[in-house]
């Protein structure tokens, strides 16, 4: 949090310990002309602490960077993950558009590393909400960050699903689910708890939709 403050892209604050955040360290420690080694030494750590600033700013580098689309756009793959009815008529809706993965239950990390991989430029991660006739997106965000791509395509979805009078109940919510964290591209979460052959329909078409102009903008 204290390097993004400063200007030091460490990527998503997730409370892990990844590349970007090591280049960031390593960034910060030539500009502080102090020995550059990509790890959190104690002198790293006590230049930090005397240059941060002394109010608790949240003007983090990652949101303004996300915000003004300065990241890279991934270009690859649409994937689709889990297991919900909802797979295959995703993946029958975007297939004929965008070239699309959609993936056997494998575990999260497997997933992030071939999302990640292959640069997918979306993914969509289905889940059942057993007992509730609802539908819940989730993006990522934490206490200190979050994705506005993710929570600007969750919202999108959300925005069309009320203009057709849709009539599952509908909940947006940010989380630090794993999926959403160890995948470095717009991720959304879907838990759906419907198996109505026509709800599926409709919600399918409005999210494949939504999507698909998103990712055209």
């Amino acid at each position: 949090m204290r390097l993004a403050q400063l200007g030091f892209n460490p990527g998503r604050i997730d409370g892990i310990f990844g590349p970007l955040l090591e280049e960031a360290i390593i960034e910060f420690q030539r500009n502080c002309a102090i020995s550059v080694n990509g790890t959190l030494t104690r002198e790293t750590l006590n230049e930090l602490n005397r240059v941060s600033p002394s109010a608790s700013s949240r003007n983090l580098v990652t949101d303004a960077r996300d915000l003004a689309g300065f990241d890279a756009q991934h270009n690859g793959p649409i994937i689709i993950c889990g297991w919900n009815p909802l797979r295959d008529l995703l993946t029958r809706a975007l297939e004929m558009h965008y070239l699309t993965l959609s993936l056997d239950t494998v575990s999260t990390e497997q997933i992030a590393t071939i999302a990640n991989e292959n640069r997918a430029i979306v993914v969509l991660s289905l889940a059942n909400l057993d007992g509730a006739d609802a539908v819940h997106f989730h993006y990522w965000a934490s206490y200190w960050s979050h994705s506005r791509r993710g929570e600007r395509l969750a919202s999108a979805i959300v925005a069309r699903l009320s203009e057709a009078e849709h009539p599952l109940r509908v909940e947006l919510t940010g989380m630090t689910l794993p999926i959403l964290r160890e995948t470095q591209m717009t991720t959304l979460h879907i838990e759906v708890g419907t198996h109505d052959e026509k709800g599926l329909r409709d919600l399918a078409e409005a999210i494949s939709s939504v999507v698909l102009e998103v990712i055209h903008r």
